[in-house]
């Protein structure tokens, strides 16, 4: 059997023969842009056309946008020609506002492809959820799959009151900032509806919810406003009005609806004594307040801070603004249009959950087939999290199942990033990375429960700060038993005392899920900013001694010409020794070639 070795991004092929030598003569060489990361993944594929390399080019389209595509390369035909693959377009969700637009396709490839970047639209917020899809054989996109697409904001009510007194001025700055502010809603008969309001000592509706509202009527009617007037500011007696007559059926408000109040005042109320219970009403009705104060020197600004305090929903920090003028309202239009539009989006103004999730920016086949282990390192404000797609189902990890394991207190450890599974006889393990855990990146071992729940049964913990230690996984059955052996993990980030980004890739072995330090791969020279084990994979035997061999990648070696370690396997472990280093000859535009590595037959 002949065996060739594929090293990308640019293309970079290293032939391997029967025997033990390693050589590059007669290397068959696919080319892509370098600019648009081509090879940086790459999978083997076979049809009834032939066998075939697909190889991920995520920053394809790039400068104007990175979209991302796959390529097929044909292996045994004589061209060494590749054929893209406008796949970008085709990805798309029922239901949801695509952007297809900087995803990245083809960061990751398995079975399937991804691009974790993919967003969806919902209003004027952009989500990261990631978007997947397997590629069948004849090279099309079947069963497009994003496991953390969001629901948008459901209806929503918003009625908005704005105190029309004397002391309002100039009040063009007032009509100004409610402008803004409706241009950052999303206006429709089934999304956000709106109603306009003013007061002093009564209230006045000068604009009712309706079923026909779009954002050009909306805007149209803001734009006509006069100012109200008036020497009493009863601004508790307006919002309860505001309470009991503003979102009923027959002035077009929605019983399902969300409802969204904002109040914008310039002073202590007159009737500030009702405040609590009217608060307390709002509060049985579910309505949802936003506080806005202009605050003047001529007010009592700590009883006023206070009042609007009162008023704002919690926590206060999410549903209060200040400012110093009317003029100076417009300033904060944009923000509060996208607070009030997150209500829906992110858990009433809390921190992200799965809207950035990034699913697919790492992906593994499990050895039992029914498993798509994919990353979402985006997920719970960056702590990460890990998705198992099982027969067209998503099980979505909650922050809880790997909150007290990763203890990350700066939601940065970007769980997910890499993830694999290992056998111990019959049972199966699932690994996971976050190479940016407490600083120095841990890797995760667990099980799944009947509840199809994660069980924690082991983790460890990188030894240097800002290694990446986890960044990547390698799980290796030496002796081709069924069994893994070995998981190597990679710490290509690892400085050494020299000051160089050398690179680590550590050793364990994994027992019933237990995983075991038994030390690591001697690598390139301490003075090297190598970037030792960017990319580590299993080769069959090269040396014919009956067992696995692994190879390193270091991208970085030489001034960017970039090298491939060897180490062979022996029984039940990998010699830490360098069989030899190869890669070492420069390209003609000076590429890096070893950072994803892959063994091709044909």
């Amino acid at each position: 059997t002949k065996l060739k070795c594929l090293t990308f991004p640019a293309g970079f092929c290293i032939a391997h023969t029967r025997g033990f030598n390693v050589g590059t003569a007669g290397a068959k060489i696919f080319t892509g842009l370098a600019v648009e990361e081509f090879g940086y993944t790459v999978q083997q594929l076979s049809n009834n056309q032939g066998k075939w390399l697909l190889v991920g080019s995520p920053w394809s389209g790039y400068p104007q946008n990175r979209k991302g595509s796959l390529y097929k390369c044909d292996i045994s035909a004589s061209s060494v020609i590749c054929q893209k693959l406008n796949l970008a377009d085709s990805v798309s969700i029922d239901g949801v506002q695509s952007i297809n637009v900087n995803m990245s396709l083809g960061l990751t490839l398995t079975p399937i492809t991804c691009g974790p970047l993919w967003a969806q639209r919902c209003g004027s917020q952009y989500f990261y959820p990631g978007v997947c899809a397997d590629v069948s054989p004849q090279f099309t996109l079947q069963s497009v799959f994003s496991p953390a697409v969001q629901t948008c904001g459901g209806p929503m009510d918003v009625a908005i009151v704005l105190d029309g007194s004397n002391s309002i001025y100039p009040w063009p700055d007032v009509r100004n900032f409610l402008i803004k502010l409706l241009e950052n809603l999303d206006i429709g008969p089934d999304k956000t509806r709106v109603s306009i309001m003013q007061y002093s000592k009564d209230l006045s509706f000068l604009y009712h919810f309706s079923s026909d509202q779009n954002k050009e009527k909306v805007l149209s009617a803001a734009s006509n406003i006069e100012q109200k007037t008036g020497t009493e500011t009863n601004t508790f007696a307006a919002l309860d009005n505001v309470r009991q007559t503003a979102f009923l059926l027959e002035n077009g408000g929605r019983p399902g609806a969300t409802k969204v109040l904002v109040v914008v005042t310039d002073g202590e109320s007159a009737d500030g004594h009702k405040g609590q219970e009217v608060i307390e009403r709002c509060n049985r009705d579910g309505i949802i307040r936003f506080g806005i104060a202009i605050l003047k020197q001529s007010a009592n600004i700590q009883k006023f801070i206070e009042e609007i305090e009162l008023i704002a929903s919690t926590p206060t920090e999410n549903y209060m603004f200040n400012v110093s003028s009317e003029k100076a309202l417009i300033n904060i239009a944009g923000t509060l249009g996208d607070r009030i539009f997150n209500i829906e989006g992110t858990s009433q103004g809390q921190e992200f959950q799965l809207e950035m999730s990034q699913v697919g920016f790492s992906a593994h086949q499990t050895n039992k087939k029914d498993v798509i282990m994919l990353g979402a390192v985006g997920a719970y404000g960056w702590s990460g999290t890990v998705v198992h797609q099982t027969a067209g189902k998503s099980h979505i990890f909650l922050k809880n199942a790997f909150e007290k394991i990763l203890d990350d207190r700066n939601h940065s450890s970007l769980l997910g990033y890499s993830v694999t599974s290992v056998m111990d006889g019959s049972s199966e393990f699932y690994v996971a990375g976050a190479p940016r855990a407490v600083h120095r990146g841990q890797v995760i071992v667990y099980s799944i429960n009947s509840q199809n729940q994660p069980v924690i049964i082991d983790s460890q913990r990188g030894d240097q700060i800002g290694s990446y230690f986890g960044s990547v996984l390698c799980p290796v059955d030496v002796d081709t038993d069924s069994v893994t052996d070995l998981l190597l993990v990679g710490a290509p980030m690892y400085m050494s005392e020299e000051k160089s980004e050398t690179g680590r890739v550590h050793l364990f072995t994994i027992t019933k899920g237990i995983l075991s330090n038994q030390g690591r791969l001697e690598g390139p020279s301490m003075l090297e900013n190598a970037r030792f084990g960017t990319a580590i994979t299993v080769v069959p035997d090269l040396n014919l001694d009956g067992f696995s061999d692994v190879v390193v990648g270091a991208p970085l070696e030489g001034n960017g010409q970039g090298a491939v370690y060897i180490y062979n396997g022996d029984r039940k472990t990998i010699r830490k020794q360098i069989f030899s280093v190869t890669c070492s000859f420069r390209n003609h535009s000076n590429m890096r070639i070893c950072y994803s590595i892959i063994t091709v037959y044909y």
